[in-house]
């Protein structure tokens, strides 16, 4: 009954982050290479919760520059606008477009924050060692993985605008300061969470035995 509660790892077995073989690796110093690809083999990302602060403490920064700088600017022979993320949101909700704007704002502004949120408390439980809900935290980071990508919704809106409004000096619409600090934020937070090492929710419990 004990040997059903180890991981992988603890029997020995490492996937190469390359190819995804499973091989049998002994726990020594001497480094250990994957036979079919020659990729070094590894029971753990090396460095993965290091990175993956970094990455996101990153993300947190550009974070406040994203939701304040302008991220689109609109132009006519009457009018002159720039929008962020809020306004614009504000501005398609006063005009009656309130399906859109409930989207913009929850994949803009909710869905990176929360990444960012779900991210750091993996962070930190992995750090503390942490045996709450292991099976609840990885999903929560196939969650994040899986959601994360929607995020570019609003880099995507202002690429397909600027695309279809050419009228010469008639309009134009071109992408503001904050849509690159906006997908910074979003490519950090997938760097990051590709960085972070789902394993490691899992290791605090291989301690445990079974009666």
């Amino acid at each position: 009954m004990k040997a059903l509660r180890q991981s992988a790892a603890g029997q020995g077995f490492c996937s190469c982050h390359v190819c995804s073989l499973v091989s049998r690796r002994e726990r020594t110093s001497h480094p250990a290479y994957c036979p079919r690809c020659g990729a070094s083999l590894h029971f753990r990302k090396p460095g993965s919760v290091s990175r993956c602060w970094a990455l996101l403490i990153a993300a947190y920064i550009l974070y406040i520059p994203a939701n304040l700088l302008t991220i689109m600017e609109t132009g006519s022979l009457f009018r002159y606008r720039k929008d962020t993320i809020i306004s614009g949101v504000v501005e398609l909700w006063r005009t009656g477009s309130w399906v859109i704007a409930v989207i913009v704002f929850i994949a803009s502004v909710t869905i990176p924050l929360l990444k960012l949120i779900s991210l750091t408390l993996l962070l930190v439980s992995v750090q503390r060692r942490s045996r709450w809900r292991p099976r609840q935290r990885t999903r929560l980071y196939r969650l994040v993985e899986l959601v994360g990508r929607w995020s570019m919704l609003d880099i995507y809106v202002v690429t397909l605008l600027a695309a279809l409004v050419h009228l010469g000096s008639l309009a134009t619409v071109k992408a503001g300061p904050g849509a690159l600090a906006f997908g910074a934020v979003v490519v950090l937070t997938m760097f990051a969470s590709m960085q972070f090492d789902p394993r490691l929710i899992w290791d605090p419990l291989q301690k445990e035995s079974t009666p």
